[in-house]
């Protein structure tokens, strides 16, 4: 593609394509096994049950779907989205919920109403590549919360470490890149050293219901309503129903929603109302309940084959993985000083026909190359066996 040869904004200037995205063009070759996306499983996708939530609409609605809504979103799934938060003992009311247009854009309109060119945002390290990569247009000055192998470490949220920051960005279930589950004990911590330095939290949970081991444990947002703080909540419905419709959500206090709702106006008016009917429609009546528990079995079983590869192919290695109770990623971490999965990315493609995410990219500063992700949901048994060793080849 030609330069520019006029002028255009410094924020598109400085913009950069997703690595990812970047990577899964280059794994289009049939013979290529690919762990780098971080995609649901179309196994998942409830098509029969979305063809007559669509059916039903154009029946019986038709007009109302094809016209404009409110920039707040279609008020029975955010009514269906209160009753869902009582039924797990939090109290919200209808004007704490905003529906948007998949989760990328409540990162949009976060960053939007918090940031400022160098204004301070903290984020664990790693976190995830979208919210970098949404926030980066805003040219934010990013400072990281320490980690550790059970993830974010609630006593480094110190006075220093807070001041001046605009808010903290957070994902406790099955965080990606790294897998890990952020526990009851951290979360609580976490909430009320937030609320005593006057920290909002961005609580990021796109992967809450994909948990196919232990007890579910309450949000960030949850917590708040016991123990004070800001909590900004963000929840969609792709990796639950399908990404193509682009349905997520933010919960948040109601002066915090009344803000966002003027930015949506400024940016796309409302997002998509036959969507969200089509969404509202399925959820409706329960059918999550039975849909959900088949498409944790089947991440369940698409991670243990993984987990049993890594553990043949990889044994006498100088790395380690984590080892998920959700999700969709395991993430492995080569103690090797000059290991680079980055420079690796090439040859492993070129040479072992199987492909990853590199760690680099998921560090807001100071990255760090000795770590890859890996992604177990949408590769066939046979084809994670032979990827990971495939990869282990490549790696010995």
């Amino acid at each position: 593609m030609n330069a520019f040869t006029f002028p255009i904004s410094q924020r598109a200037a400085t913009m950069k394509s997703s690595v990812i995205y970047d990577i899964l063009k280059m794994t289009e070759r049939p013979e290529v096994i690919s762990f780098a996306g971080g995609l649901p499983t179309p196994e998942g996708f409830p098509v029969e049950q979305l063809h007559k939530a669509f059916d039903t609409i154009f029946q019986t609605q038709a007009k109302t779907a094809l016209q404009y809504g409110s920039s707040e979103g279609y008020r029975p799934l955010r009514e269906w989205i209160v009753r869902d938060f009582k039924a797990r003992g939090v109290d919200i009311q209808v004007e704490n919920v905003l529906i948007v247009s998949g989760s990328q854009q409540a990162l949009d309109l976060i960053g939007k109403l918090f940031l400022d060119e160098g204004s301070k945002v903290l984020f664990e390290s790693p976190s995830y590549l979208g919210a970098i990569q949404s926030l980066n247009q805003f040219s934010p000055c990013y400072d990281t919360i320490p980690t550790d192998e059970k993830g974010l470490i609630p006593e480094a949220l110190t006075s220093d470490l807070t001041k001046d920051a605009r808010f903290a960005y957070v994902l406790p279930n099955f965080q990606n890149p790294t897998g890990r589950t952020l526990c009851l004990a951290r979360r609580i911590a976490l909430v009320k050293r937030a609320a005593e330095l006057n920290l909002p939290l961005v609580e990021d949970d796109p992967y809450g219901e994909l948990r196919f081991e232990g007890e579910a444990l309450p949000s960030l947002f949850a917590l708040s309503q016991q123990y004070g703080g800001t909590v900004i909540r963000m929840g969609s419905f792709s990796k639950i129903l399908s990404p193509g419709l682009r349905i997520g959500f933010i919960t948040a206090p109601v002066h915090i929603i009344d803000k966002l709702v003027q930015l949506k106006q400024a940016t796309d008016l409302q997002t998509s109302t036959i969507n969200q009917m089509a969404v509202y429609e399925t959820v409706k009546d329960g059918f999550l309940d039975v849909h959900l528990p088949k498409v944790r079995e089947l991440y369940h079983r698409q991670c243990h084959y993984m987990l049993e590869a890594l553990e043949e192919h990889f044994a006498g290695m100088e790395v380690s993985w984590t080892r998920p109770t959700g999700g969709m990623f395991i993430w492995m971490t080569f103690h090797q000083p000059d290991m680079d999965t980055t420079q690796l990315l090439y040859r492993a493609i070129e040479e072992q026909h199987v492909a990853y995410v590199p760690g680099e990219p998921f560090f807001p500063s100071k990255p760090e190359k000795n770590h890859l992700r890996l992604s177990f949901v949408t590769v066939p048994e046979d084809k994670i066996r032979a990827g990971v060793a495939q990869l282990a080849r490549l790696f010995r």
